[in-house]
């Protein structure tokens, strides 16, 4: 099969998908691997190094797409992307399109074949969300840390604290990959740290992690009781492929105090705070009531090069099927991955959103 590596056209987006070693192993299995020039630079590949495993270098998005059967990249297609994207492409990228009605549309109307990352599922698990949602959540308690800092038009807060000082306090709602990822290192930095979630083994987990980690029910007085005193939120909420859940109120963040942060990795999926909108790397925050807003929808492309390894790594032995050939389809992760096929929408959890 022809396999096509465009460039990321997100704002300050640096993946790539498919990391010169990983497509070397395609190369090696008898497929024509094609990468647009430039593609890997950000994530610190050169051409050259794709060149060295047997990949071909295409100079611009439209013969890459021209020439590609199967397009694997990152993120979702934006205007460029769809403008080249044809009906006979069988694409392979992150899609979220439980918040997009607008590309849900588009994608339908050229016709093609969409499995999305975030729902190829194996036993229960999101194996090709996972790496990107443990460095999401690692990202929402480092930029949240920042964030509290005066200049940034934070509180002027050390989340840590030190001794004769009171401690900072980071709510986490949600206790998958990327709230447990952000508990996590709050927790290391000092913080105090009350974690949300429905499961008892994640309640269970996070507890796990010391003295100063409070694991609680998700009940909606109790998350708006610690939310009116936290000083870094950090929404994570996931339910697979749909459209997340609103757990924060506008309320709720008109009793937090001026220069708090909250930070919503749920923003792929439309977001769990009702005060939340899309932002991008170029401009990452805006305030509402005193409350600094961080949503970025591209969390891990701010560290391309580790996002790129971890990505490619996941999503290497799923390409490797979708390029054999139909069979791919008898293989059941992958088959419920499909969220759009010949102008329809397949996924369960997408169905009536349009």
């Amino acid at each position: 099969m022809r396999i096509g590596i465009p460039s990321e056209t997100k704002t300050l987006e640096g993946r790539v998908a498919l990391v010169p070693a990983a497509a070397a192993d395609l190369v090696r299995r008898g497929h024509e691997v094609f990468i647009q020039s430039g593609a890997g630079l950000k994530s610190g590949f050169t051409d050259e190094a794709y060149i060295d495993e047997g990949v071909q270098i295409v100079a611009d998005a439209a013969a890459l797409y021209e020439i590609g059967e199967l397009i694997v990249k990152v993120k979702e297609p934006i205007a460029g992307d769809l403008a080249l994207l044809k009906k006979h492409h069988l694409l392979f990228c992150y899609l979220h399109l439980a918040a997009e009605p607008a590309l849900t549309r588009s994608l339908l109307d050229i016709g093609l074949t969409g499995v999305a990352f975030e729902s190829v599922e194996d036993a229960g698990n999101l194996p090709l969300l996972l790496p990107m949602s443990v460095i999401a959540g690692r990202i929402a308690t480092q930029v949240g840390t920042t964030l509290l800092h005066r200049p940034q038009g934070g509180k002027g807060k050390l989340l840590g604290g030190m001794a004769s000082t009171p401690r900072g306090k980071v709510v986490v709602l949600g206790a998958g990959a990327a709230g447990s990822n952000a508990a996590a290192l709050a927790a290391s930095a000092g913080a105090n740290v009350v974690v949300f979630d429905k499961r008892q083994d994640r309640l269970a987990e996070m507890m796990a992690m010391g003295p100063n980690v409070t694991a609680l029910y998700a009940y909606e007085s109790s998350v708006a009781e610690e939310v009116r005193t936290a000083d870094l939120v950090v929404g994570a909420v996931l339910i697979p492929s749909a459209k997340a859940p609103r757990v924060v109120t506008e309320a709720m963040v008109e009793t937090m105090e001026p220069g708090s942060v909250l930070v919503d990795i749920s923003i792929d999926q439309g977001g769990c705070f009702e005060t939340s909108r899309p932002t991008s790397w170029k401009e990452p925050t805006y305030d509402v009531h005193g409350v600094t807003h961080f949503c970025v929808t591209n969390m891990p492309g701010a560290v391309p090069q580790t996002s790129s390894l971890a990505i490619s790594a996941a999503i290497l032995p799923y390409v490797q099927r979708l390029a054999g050939g139909d069979a791919w389809r008898e293989f059941t992760p992958l088959r419920v991955g499909i969220n759009v096929e010949d102008g329809k929408l397949v996924h369960p959890a997408l169905q009536g959103m349009l």
